[in-house]
């Protein structure tokens, strides 16, 4: 596969994943944004340039988790490796539950896509499969492939996902703290085994969520309520479970953002200054805390190539 642009431009979603029961299959797309632009340069250096969250913490060379994953891609489609030099403008905060890293694998895989010279040769299966070869699994991968909100899975053929309906109604806000956890101790203090009624629970209420999200969000309180891992992280992330609960006991379904220690809020747009009267009294007295409320984003990752300035005179 021969490259067919020298100049990119990026931009994939912040994901909040699990939403209470969906624990690693369902997922959902905000309207925070990571934007990278991708230039191929004629020399092996690799120079990457990051601003904003990560910058002076991450990797800028061959290191860095969006080089990797673009130059994996360009590997699968065949095609060859250039020198690069890279900007990351990210705003989705690292370690804190939404999905700051599937946004750089699948920022550096869309990248290695549109510089090919059919990037249709990778379509959305091809794309969810390298993103989660990377993750280890697809529930942020697949929202901020796809935007809105999605369910996915790996079966006997690999990955898979599929879009969910969202009711218009729906709003999401997000509650950052300052503190970070890593995915991999959020994970570790999870059971190998869970009761069979929790997980029977938990299939009723995943169930239940998916009619509460695209018609019935009166229902998203007992639709987000969840027995297989936000009870048993609560150790590791204290101030995150007391916000949750004491949410949830004021009618607000919030849960924790994927691994946490963000709490995401779903609500109809119809509660947004009950919500916001809730949150002055709860947010603003813990310290640290940010309230954002930035939109479902629909979209999903978003490439355009950039087409090189016309010689003088012509």
């Amino acid at each position: 596969m021969q490259l067919g642009a020298d100049h990119v431009v990026v931009r994939v979603p912040a994901t909040s994943a699990n939403l209470g029961p969906g624990f690693d299959a369902l997922g959902l797309a905000l309207a925070l944004y990571d934007e990278l632009e991708v230039r191929l340069v004629a020399t092996d250096d690799v120079v990457v340039e990051v601003y904003g969250e990560g910058a002076g913490e991450v990797p800028t060379g061959e290191d860095h988790l969006v080089v990797r994953a673009l130059r994996r891609t360009l590997e699968v489609a065949g095609a060859p490796q250039t020198g690069l030099r890279l900007t990351c403008s990210n705003a989705i905060p690292h370690g804190r539950g939404l999905g700051s890293s599937a946004a750089a694998v699948v920022s550096g895989i869309v990248a290695a896509r549109a510089l090919l010279a059919d990037p249709q040769s990778l379509d959305a299966t091809a794309v969810l499969e390298l993103a989660t070869a990377f993750e280890g699994h697809p529930d942020n991968a697949a929202p901020a492939i796809r935007g809105g909100a999605t369910v996915a899975w790996t079966g006997t053929d690999g990955p898979r996902a599929s879009g969910l309906q969202l009711d218009p109604r729906l709003t999401a806000t997000v509650l950052v703290p300052r503190s970070r956890l890593a995915t991999s101790h959020a994970r570790s203090v999870l059971p190998e085994v869970v009761p069979h009624a929790d997980a029977a629970f938990n299939a009723g209420r995943a169930a239940l969520l998916v009619e509460a999200l695209a018609r019935r969000p009166e229902l998203l309180l007992e639709a987000t309520e969840d027995r297989l891992h936000q009870q048993y992280r609560a150790g590791v992330m204290a101030a995150s479970a007391e916000l949750v609960r004491a949410l949830r006991a004021e009618g607000f379904a919030a849960t924790v953002s994927g691994a946490g220690p963000t709490v995401l809020v779903l609500a109809e747009e119809s509660r947004r200054r009950e919500l916001d009267a809730v949150l002055a009294g709860l947010v603003d007295a813990m310290a640290g805390w940010r309230a954002l409320r930035p939109g479902i984003d629909v979209d999903g990752a978003r490439a355009r190539r950039v087409a090189a300035p016309a010689a003088p005179g012509r």
